[in-house]
């Protein structure tokens, strides 16, 4: 569960499937437009999940819309996080004093297309994939989950792209944890540099989850 890896201070809400009784709010509604009608239940759900998340962190519940580059906007002192895939919806979210940034991500636990791994991986991952490859284990899958969770912590801070090449992702399996390194210009946070991230992981019901955070102080811990 996704509650299994992200840390004290943050509330998370998941769901698999979809809800029948979620429901958007006016200005969701019209941010959303025309959709499918899968596209629909995927955005409602998560929406619904997100509203869900800032109630157990004490906000009152307001619309998520989407920015220009398709960002969840969050309720002022709020950092946040949603991530959906095929039979599962989430939202993470925590207050602003607590974390600089945090994201989420969820896929299918099963690997990645071909043709895939050679455009989200260095080569240096690559050559840890095919040494603890098997064992029922999709690690390249998780791979990609944890680039996308760092993405999604990453941008909320610059406003900036940051490629799959432009991390290496360094794995304590033993732990269910990952170490971020950037390989690009590391940015400055109020009167922080940010060298990386660290991360957490796990395989639930047929999903990988993956969780990455920065801590507001640089005292604090995942």
């Amino acid at each position: 569960m996704i509650s299994d890896i992200v840390p004290r201070g943050i509330e998370a809400v998941e769901v698999v499937g979809d809800d029948p009784a979620a429901t958007l709010l006016a200005e969701e509604e019209s941010a959303l437009g025309r959709a499918s009608e899968g596209r629909r239940r995927e955005f409602t759900t998560a929406r619904s999940c997100a509203r869900r998340a800032l109630t157990k962190l004490g906000f009152p519940p307001s619309p998520i819309l989407p920015g220009p580059f398709r960002e969840p906007g969050w309720p002022n002192g709020v950092v946040g996080s949603i991530t959906h895939c095929p039979g599962y919806r989430a939202a993470a979210v925590a207050k602003k004093e607590k974390f600089l940034s945090i994201g989420i991500d969820a896929e299918v636990h099963r690997e990645l297309p071909a043709g895939i791994l050679d455009r989200v991986a260095t080569r240096e991952e690559r050559d840890w994939l095919r040494i603890v490859q098997g064992a029922g284990i999709c690690w390249d899958r998780i791979l990609f989950s944890a680039k996308e969770s760092v993405y999604k912590t990453w941008f909320p801070m610059t406003g900036q792209w940051l490629g799959f090449e432009d991390a290496l992702i360094l794995f304590d399996p033993a732990s269910r944890t990952f170490r971020a390194r950037l390989l690009t210009a590391t940015p400055i946070v109020g009167d922080r540099r940010i060298e990386g991230f660290d991360g957490r992981f796990c395989i639930w019901n047929g999903f990988v989850l993956t969780f990455v955070g920065i801590a507001a102080h640089t005292d604090g811990s995942l």
